[in-house]
């Protein structure tokens, strides 16, 4: 090849190719396919178990993702492939490959960009997320090096079909550094080329991953005492959310107790990037393991869910448009690590105080160093609306719970903004059936998209105490006789017309009986705490956590330590439930207060994190969201 001739640069296709269509056979036979989703044919591929895609029975990935390519040139190619990974940057943390044969691990090697060693056929091109890539990075495939370009096969970024006889994608440029090394350019506007995986036994260039100082994920507390001292009012009392906020704080304030009106935390920006990458990475997992349990009813029967609703649920999941809006994470980040306890993706739990009140707190009592953390939160909402295809009034149902109802209103603002109507409904007293055995609302409108505070476990009591006739009619997905009752929760949530968010499906998602089959799944994965259906000697040996595998707000949990003498319990309503045992990490204890990191995504990506803070160990209802900056790493060596 020519050095003289141009360099095929990157460019969004005008008319591209439609999804699943050849786009061009790269080396090995390998098809390279389109990737545009807006043409997907729902005939052939209507559910979310035909995207998963296989080759001799062996699972390369979602069709037609980046990482499907790479793991399934490598089986054709080399006969081994890597293990499933979260998001396409993790490849270039793994270190090993699977040989599919005889199950031997291969070494793996990473290299930087603009590192000493070349890239060669075969090599997997890394990018880090930015960009196009945002959230997820890209991989792609080298098919020719030389030794100003490299050709490449990649998928989800150019939609085209080849032009004849070429068996690539496109061409980056490779030039060298100062010091000798190999440069490989992104060309593609906010993309980083982290660099390169080869399956190889010679380490030479190899990257050595430390891990970063332990010191760099503390919170560190800091203080603005001018908040004591202010007793002026600092939220809105026209905007009826954040009115009701004051009616539950009573008054323009964060903490519960006066000493803490002014307390904050500082965390730096490396802690900040790992915990974006945790709330990314394990909204994937979580997903990964949802759709494991949903193929394999032994696994689901662990989850209490009864029987009659696991159609439904299937139906839910297979449901490509009902996607979930927003969930949160809860960690706990130290010294020693981060790790995650829970995934509360059916909860609002802290939204508003991290979307808004935070904000205004700091706006208030001028804490201007680095930037609030829920700062995205709203508008990210709003997009997520925008894009989760309503086409009518969306529903907000919820109680007459004061917490619930700024939740509430705060999210009615970002359906607002998206530019979609929406009514509030508090309880089920004024709802009514329409001729058609729809329920509707007060004023005779028909309810067909849900947004809810209530918890799908609330529906589910109803289920389990109240409709033991009905079980045919529901298995059956019947609507029930409205002549025999007024309308009830499960009337709404339970038709099958009718789109809730969140989805059905998060009753497997937010059940504690997954992390147990998280675990199992991930083994390796530095978020994710030991977990088990059963206590083990070696959770014994660590201290261990009690919890119900359906539960809210921090209810009947039991802490034990590793004497097994009890450090904490609370009381609640699901001491009948099933449970999970949990290794013992605990939360860092900061002035008397234990605190707990909160992120939110939304959408499947990071959003917005918080700090919420209880003298006790079990962070419940009551616990205070204190107010939470994003720093530079040496501000938090250096705090003065």
């Amino acid at each position: 090849m020519a050095h003289a001739e141009p360099f095929m640069k990157h460019s969004p296709a005008d008319h591209p190719a439609p999804f699943g269509a050849v786009l061009g056979i790269g080396p090995g036979g390998v098809a390279v396919y389109s990737s545009d989703y807006d043409t997907v044919d729902r005939e052939e591929l209507p559910t979310r178990q035909a995207f998963r895609s296989y080759v001799d029975g062996v699972y390369m990935g979602h069709k037609w993702q980046c990482v499907e390519l790479a793991r399934r040139w490598m089986y054709v190619n080399c006969g081994y492939v890597f293990d499933d990974i979260a998001m396409a940057y993790d490849i270039f943390s793994l270190r090993h490959v699977r040989r599919i044969e005889d199950g031997a691990l291969l070494p793996l090697r990473s290299f930087r960009n603009g590192g000493m060693r070349p890239l060669e056929p075969g090599a997997l091109i890394i990018w880090n997320e930015g960009g196009e890539f945002e959230v997820t990075g890209h991989v792609a495939v080298v098919t020719e090096a030389t030794a100003d370009r490299v050709r490449i096969i990649e998928q989800n970024v150019e939609d085209t079909f080849w032009p004849d006889g070429q068996t690539w994608s496109r061409e980056l440029p490779l030039g060298r550094t100062a010091g000798g090394g190999w440069r490989l350019d992104c060309t593609i506007p906010g993309g980083e080329i982290l660099g390169w995986v080869i399956q190889t036994e010679d380490a030479s260039h190899a990257e050595t991953i430390e891990d970063p100082d332990p010191a760099l994920f503390a919170l560190v507390p800091r203080d603005a005492k001018t908040a004591r001292e202010s007793k002026e009012q600092w939220l809105d009392a026209a905007d009826p959310a954040q009115a009701a906020f004051m009616r539950m704080m009573g008054g323009s304030r964060l903490a519960t107790e006066d000493a803490d009106l002014g307390r904050y935390f500082h965390i730096g920006e490396t802690a900040w990037r790992e915990i974006r990458r945790a709330t990314n990475e394990l909204h994937r997992m979580f997903l990964h393991a949802t759709n494991h349990v949903l193929s394999d009813d032994a696994l689901l029967q662990r989850f209490n869910i009864p029987p009659l609703l696991w159609p439904r649920i299937h139906q839910s999941w297979n449901n490509r448009r009902n996607q979930a809006i927003c969930g949160r994470f809860d960690f706990s980040l130290s010294e020693r690590g981060l790790k995650l306890y829970e995934y509360n993706i059916d909860s609002a739990s802290c939204l508003m105080e991290t979307g808004l009140v935070q904000g205004r707190w700091a706006d208030r009592f001028g804490c201007t160093e680095g930037r609030c953390p829920g700062r995205d939160l709203h508008e990210d909402l709003v997009d997520a609306w925008r894009e989760a295809g309503i086409d009518g009034t969306v529903h907000i149902l919820l109680d007459h719970d004061l917490e619930e109802t700024y939740h509430a209103l705060y999210m009615k603002t970002a359906l607002e903004a998206a530019g979609i109507d929406c009514k509030v409904v508090r309880g089920v007293a004024g709802l009514q059936w329409d001729a058609d055995g729809w329920v509707c609302d007060a004023d005779g409108d028909r309810i067909r998209w849900v947004w809810k505070t209530w918890a799908w476990e609330t529906a589910l009591d109803q289920i389990r105490d109240e409709l033991t006739d009905d079980q045919t009619e529901l298995a059956l997905h019947h609507t029930i006789d409205p002549t025999d009752h007024s309308p009830r929760i499960v009337d709404i949530l339970l038709r099958e017309e009718v789109m809730v968010f969140e989805p059905l499906w998060t009753l497997v998602t937010s059940n504690k009986a997954l992390l147990p089959v998280l675990r199992s799944m991930y083994p390796n994965s530095r978020y994710l705490l030991d977990t088990q259906y059963e206590l083990t000697d070696g959770l014994r040996a660590s201290g261990h956590v009690v919890k119900p595998i359906v539960g809210r707000r921090g209810e009947n949990i039991a802490i034990y330590d590793r004497r097994e003498d009890l450090v904490g319990e609370t009381g609640g309503r699901f001491d009948d439930r099933d449970q999970i045992y949990q290794e013992l990490f605990r939360l860092p204890r900061i002035d008397g207060r234990n605190a707990q990191i909160g992120t939110f995504a939304v959408a499947g990506a990071f959003s917005a994190a918080c700090t919420r803070v209880d003298a006790s160990p079990i962070i419940v209802a009551e616990s205070d969201v204190l107010p939470l900056r994003v720093v530079p790493d040496d501000v938090l060596r250096d705090p003065t």
